[in-house]
């Protein structure tokens, strides 16, 4: 969950990441005590001193200006999305409002219910940012075992990837699954860092789940974007899918899964929509 030096904590483990030859500098004398660069090597690549680096580190300094930040990502080698990251962090550390912090909505619009359907048998839900089910085609449904059999209030794709056993078998690569899921609610913990629902979801996962322990001490992040993601269906059989993410004006999002017209992908879509109908063939599975 969001904790009181998100700031110093995000810059250690970026920092553990590196190594000298990585950044252009040599190995140095002596054996190293951590893994990583030192502090004093990062604070010479950002250009700051020591003392106020390991501030920035310890908690005590809270209000780097951009520039500094600037300089930090360049030193760490933070890509376009971890400098944000970087940056959303130090607004929260200063106090700052965050991107993303007003309430959204958890009422799907007609509109968008409609487009459920539309989309068929493309499996397609709404999820808010916490990744909330809020409406799902029934493709979506099938697609995922065992999440319909939950109540409707703990129908949430982050839970079932980590808490529900389907998740292991459906999701072929279900490491990259996982990693993925924990980097992005690390991006959100950063954006919205007020946001109950947010702080309650993370709790669960870390009292309930070593493996998102392990993943969330990372400080991955990642924002959702499109991407294939192959599954293991107990029903269909092993396909890939292109994942669509939508963003909607109520704070919500939508996710689509395509297959290429002609593909086994696209069959395989066609056997789970039968299967969501109650028409499921006797050899369905394959």
């Amino acid at each position: 969950m969001p904790g009181p030096n998100d700031l110093g904590d995000f810059l250690r483990a970026r920092r553990a990441r590196l190594r000298p030859g990585d950044v252009g500098l040599p190995p140095g004398p002596g054996i190293r005590r951590t893994p990583g660069l030192r502090r004093e090597e990062v604070a010479a690549l950002a250009g700051l001193s020591i003392d106020y680096y390991i501030r920035l580190e310890q908690g005590k300094e809270t209000n780097p200006s951009g520039p500094i930040l600037n300089g930090l990502a360049r030193a760490l080698q933070l890509n376009e999305e971890e400098n944000a990251h970087l940056h959303a962090l130090a607004n929260h550390a200063a106090g700052r409002t965050a991107r993303g912090s007003q309430s959204a909505s958890r009422v799907v619009r007609p509109g968008v219910r409609q487009l459920l359907e539309t989309v068929r048998p493309c499996p397609a839900y709404v999820l808010t940012r916490t990744s909330d089910l809020l409406a799902a085609n029934p493709e979506a449904l099938a697609l995922f075992p065992g999440l319909a059999d939950w109540p409707p209030e703990r129908r949430n794709t982050i839970r079932y990837t980590f808490f529900h056993p389907a998740a292991r078998e459906l999701f072929a690569d279900w490491d990259r699954s996982a990693e993925t899921t924990a980097a992005h609610l690390r991006s959100l913990a950063a954006d919205t860092p007020d946001d109950p629902a947010v702080t309650a979801l993370i709790a669960e996962l870390l009292d309930g789940s070593p493996e998102f322990t392990r993943l969330w001490q990372r400080h991955d992040v990642r924002q959702r974007r499109g991407e294939a993601k192959p599954f293991r269906h107990p029903q269909v059989g092993e396909f890939t899918l292109t994942n669509e993410v939508l963003y909607l004006a109520d704070g919500q999002r939508m996710s689509v899964y395509q297959a290429e017209a002609g593909s086994g992908a696209h069959d395989a879509l066609t056997l789970l929509s039968m299967i969501a109908s109650g028409d499921e063939p006797e050899n369905a599975s394959r």
